[in-house]
């Protein structure tokens, strides 16, 4: 049976918990940049909860 697009659709989540500067962002863009390697279509989202004064 082949796949139909909604059945490709996922989501990695890259969280971290208090200490900033942990490289999560580094490790999300490298996760990405092997994801597209492989013929994927990626998309990257920063959410930042706090507000930051």
């Amino acid at each position: 049976m082949p796949f139909g697009i909604n059945e490709m659709i996922k989501f990695v989540f890259v969280t971290g918990g208090v200490v900033s500067s942990l490289g999560k962002g580094i490790a999300a863009a490298s996760l990405a940049a092997i994801l597209e390697s492989r013929g994927l279509k990626v998309t990257i989202m920063k959410l930042d909860p706090y507000i930051n004064v």
